[in-house]
């Protein structure tokens, strides 16, 4: 599978690669009914600090990506976005928001670690209005860049880069879920 970037942004030197149209829509539409369906846990923090908000998620364990859909075009995408070096999955879960959650902005790796984030937006239908972005923000904390959801859009970024996903306007009455998986370089 050839995986092209609809567009490139960059922050603070850090590229954030946005995908469209990698999954075929019957795919999407099955990932979406099984999200529709998982059962989600209120545990997933942003950071230490901001504990006391926990948002919805649910696990999907690494030992089952292979066999999932978006796995290839995740892949696919990676190579594209970071062609000399190889990466490997080591975490894959799904987050879900609705009008009104708290989502605060965090780092999804320690500085110097190297790894990306491959993040889909699993919807059948999503309205601009709608909001729920996700916010990329430089070092001084200004937003520099922001990826709407769009059905089966895939962004995927340096984790270093600060961000936070923003929860659904309030005219909004769709869960925006998100899909992420984690990756860290292959040591050769």
């Amino acid at each position: 599978m050839m995986a092209t970037p609809s567009y490139t942004q960059q922050v603070d030197g850090r590229r954030i690669s946005v995908f469209d149209d990698l999954l075929a829509t019957p795919q999407l539409a099955e990932l979406h009914r099984i999200l529709l369906q998982a059962g989600y846990t209120r545990s997933e923090i942003a950071r230490p600090d901001t504990a006391e908000y926990r948002h919805w998620a649910t696990e999907i364990p690494v030992a089952n990506l292979p066999a999932m859909p978006f796995t290839a075009p995740t892949m696919a995408a990676v190579a594209v976005h970071a062609p000399s070096s190889a990466y490997r999955a080591y975490r894959s879960y799904v987050n879900v928001a609705h009008y009104g959650d708290m989502l605060f902005s965090h780092v999804d790796c320690v500085a110097g670690a190297g790894e990306l984030t491959a993040l889909w937006y699993v919807c059948e239908e999503w309205d601009h209005e709608w909001g729920g972005e996700t916010v990329f923000f430089d070092e001084h904390r200004d937003v520099r860049a922001a990826v709407s959801p769009r059905p089966g859009r895939l962004v995927v970024f340096d984790g270093e880069i600060l961000h936070a996903g923003r929860p659904p306007n309030r005219n909004c009455h769709a869960a925006r879920f998100t899909l992420a998986v984690k990756l860290e370089p292959v040591k050769a």
